[in-house]
């Protein structure tokens, strides 16, 4: 356990900071999960607008490190393919 009172509120912060990152990476799980299930309903509009809302979530949580930016390129990419492939079928 943390001695000084600055190190009671790092371990704090850190916390907090830890939980708000699950958080965010939740929620691009659960947005990827919403895409899958566009696609495999054959709604490529659908798919199209839950895509670019994750796009740029993913985005903004790769600027802030919470996932690497290649990480963030690699989704956007195997699932802008997807979509497309949808939308031309």
């Amino acid at each position: 356990m943390a001695n000084t009172k600055s190190a009671l509120k790092r371990a704090r912060k850190a916390e907090e900071r830890r939980r708000l990152n699950v958080q965010k990476r939740s929620a691009l799980k659960t947005a990827v999960k919403k895409i899958h299930q566009k696609l495999a309903e054959g709604d490529a509009a659908g798919a199209q607008l839950l895509y670019n809302e994750m796009a740029s979530h993913a985005d903004k949580i790769a600027a802030q490190g919470v996932i690497h930016r290649n990480k963030a390129a690699r989704l956007k990419a195997r699932l802008a393919r997807r979509v497309a492939k949808l939308a031309h079928a």
